[in-house]
């Protein structure tokens, strides 16, 4: 199994390769908009799921593979809670002794509370929390978080890392119609940035396929009222173009499965990733997509997206519009 992949277009960081820590889904948080589907058994236990050495290793040689200016950043971003691998410090002092491309980690903060993770998350050039609540409420609603995780101890965790982190420090909002996107919700946001001073507030929208059927983006006169109460320092970021990097490995097949484990494609993305290759290479990938049972189809809006097969969407999104 491929844990470095990519590079793959990214709305915030330009050509980014990446890194999963984490085995499908590791996670300890359940949220309705996320693209990988549902988060079953939630998880809130750091080990090292998978091998470091092995991490690395894959590292080495998608570097190696790589032309300089063909990366732009090195992300840790998991099929699941990037920080739940307990030698996510360790890794990051690798991954910057061997390159001079900025490292982030996306992660969704909710362990930022333990000191250690908070020491393992400074030595990254650029860390990425969620904060899509600001009352325990909706982030039970729409996080829908691991039983042990409390609120209150989440927000003091941001606030207590913002205090000691000298890198970029973005946090994301993702915009969900009707949910977090009110005049109350955001004022109750707004309230906690203040509280923890992030460098910018990114607010995304769920373009992708959600886990739950029923989550739309919110529509622009919501993201310009977000906008204006959230402050100077937001930026509204929508689904990134740009090319996805199938080389690196062995198998093209093996390479569209790394991405789309972590980053669902639409079908379009995935032809023109493909381009580049003989019609009956491109022939084969399709088929072994087809009939490999590593992939699945999902439709939104009437757009098709390839996905992992273990990844777990409502029925409803599954067979919208067909």
């Amino acid at each position: 199994m491929g844990y470095v992949f990519g590079p793959v277009p990214s709305r915030r960081l330009g050509q980014s390769l990446g890194i999963d820590p984490v085995p499908l889904k590791t996670c300890n948080w359940n949220c309705v908009y996320c693209q990988l589907g549902r988060s079953k058994p939630l998880i809130d236990h750091r080990a090292e799921y998978i091998s470091t050495q092995n991490i690395i290793a894959q590292l080495q040689n998608a570097l190696h593979f790589h032309k300089p200016g063909e990366i732009d950043w090195i992300t840790f971003v998991g099929s699941g809670e990037t920080t739940l691998h307990i030698n996510l410090g360790s890794m990051l002092e690798q991954v910057k002794s061997m390159t001079n491309i900025p490292v982030a980690v996306i992660t969704n903060g909710s362990l930022l509370y333990l000191p250690e993770v908070r020491n393992d998350l400074s030595l990254a050039d650029a860390v990425m929390p969620s904060l899509d609540a600001g009352s325990a409420h909706l982030y039970k609603n729409i996080n829908r978080p691991h039983p042990h995780l409390d609120y209150e101890e989440f927000i003091d965790g941001l606030v207590r890392f913002r205090q000691q982190y000298h890198g970029k420090f973005w946090i994301e909002v993702m915009l969900i119609k009707g949910l977090n996107d009110t005049l109350q919700a955001l004022r109750e946001i707004a309230n906690r940035m203040q509280l923890i001073k992030p460098d910018e507030i990114h607010l995304l929208l769920p373009t992708r396929p959600p886990a739950e059927s029923w989550v739309k983006p919110s529509e622009e006169t919501n993201v310009r009222m977000a906008q204006l109460i959230l402050g100077n320092n937001v930026k509204v970021f929508h689904s990134q173009k740009g090319s996805f990097g199938l080389g690196g490995t062995d198998s093209v097949f093996q390479a569209v499965i790394a991405i789309i484990t972590r980053h669902p494609m639409k079908e379009s993305e995935l032809l023109e990733a493909l381009k580049h290759y003989p019609q009956e290479k491109i022939d084969e990938v399709m088929n072994a997509l087809r009939e490999s049972g590593e992939a699945q189809i999902v439709e939104r809006y009437g757009e098709r997206y390839w996905s992992a097969s273990p990844s777990q969407y409502a029925a409803a999104v599954a067979n919208e519009e067909k």
